[in-house]
């Protein structure tokens, strides 16, 4: 018999396959599926990139017929629309016997939104819904932020001194943190669709902007410049709205430097920010300029840390715009 905690360990697993997916999925979800039985997995699947083929096809790929009488964990609620590029996985479910479904969050995509679900209960299949909602939220953020807002999901990265300097005086921040924070920084390029950082940045470091990691270095994202001028070999946006307009990005890292920082945080675009501090003092180094606030008060409450950890002597903390949902 299936007990919660059971329901809490595969959908864990589930979400750690979705992981595999995140920067690659665009325009599609990246979503995790797991097909158990009897306590053993038969099928696992992640959305591959480009967002085809999706996870359920690709975890009922492996289970033949193993799958009748299974349980299917998936951290998105199966599709229900049939498209060009591969068949709905609800029915591919359906065609497939197995006898219960438990899914993360349901569909916000009108081409599903329910649909999915319902077509499974009226197989007969059982559907358990909510099974680590949070974490599926925050793992498809990118996906669901365009769905409800027309724009990509925003993480601001930012790499601090004690006394909160961004970059030195002159503008150079190479190198603020040590090799442990950097080597995360890049980890977190790699599940980005695009990376964003402003003019004054560009000028100063001649950044690369991309993955130098062993065995994701072409997980590369696109580099836009946030500038009035257009620069050759970059995708330019003149302000930080026009984010909504790049096509095939759902998720946005903005790198820098402070001015581009705050020009994000004053239009109240960014959902996630990490703030990587190291244990040095600049003095006299650059800060982020205003943000738009009128009164301290209306600094209060924005944010929610979701987790802080060590990285070699530098210090890690992660925080979630609050009042998204």
């Amino acid at each position: 018999m299936t007990t919660g905690a059971d329901d809490a360990r595969w959908m864990a697993a589930a979400l750690s396959l979705a992981e595999r997916a995140r920067g690659r999925s665009t325009p599609n979800p990246n979503v995790g599926c797991v097909i158990v039985q009897g306590g053993r997995v038969l099928g696992r699947g992640w959305t591959q990139p480009g967002g085809r083929p999706h996870a359920e096809a690709m975890a009922l790929e492996q289970t033949g017929e193993t799958a009748r009488g299974a349980t299917c964990y998936v951290t998105l609620e199966p599709c229900a629309h049939v498209s060009p590029r591969g068949p709905a996985c609800a029915d591919l479910l359906v065609a497939a016997g197995v006898a219960r479904v438990v899914v993360a969050l349901r569909d916000p995509d009108p081409r599903t939104d329910g649909d999915g679900i319902a077509r499974l209960a009226a197989a007969g299949i059982a559907v358990t819904t909510g099974i680590g909602a949070a974490e599926a939220r925050r793992s498809m953020a990118g996906f669901l932020t365009r769905q409800r807002f027309g724009r990509p999901h925003v993480t601001l990265k930012l790499a601090l001194s004690l006394d909160g300097a961004a970059a030195m005086g002159d503008g150079r921040s190479q190198w603020i943190t040590g090799a442990e924070a950097r080597a995360h920084a890049h980890l977190e390029r790699a599940r980005h669709d695009a990376i964003l950082i402003g003019r004054g940045t560009l000028a100063a470091d001649q950044p690369r902007l991309d993955v130098r990691l062993a065995g994701l270095e072409r997980r590369a994202p696109a580099r836009i410049l946030l500038s009035a001028t257009p620069e050759p070999g970059w995708i330019t946006l003149a302000a930080p709205g026009a984010i909504a307009t790049l096509a095939g990005v759902d998720t946005l890292l903005v790198e820098g430097g402070a001015a581009t920082a705050a020009a994000f945080l004053a239009e109240d675009l960014v959902d996630r920010l990490l703030l990587y501090r190291a244990p040095i003092l600049i003095g006299g180094g650059r800060t982020l300029p205003t943000i738009g606030l009128d009164d301290l008060a209306q600094a209060h409450g924005r944010w929610a840390r979701l987790d802080a950890r060590q990285l070699g002597s530098d210090g890690l903390a992660v925080y979630e715009r609050t009042g998204r949902d």
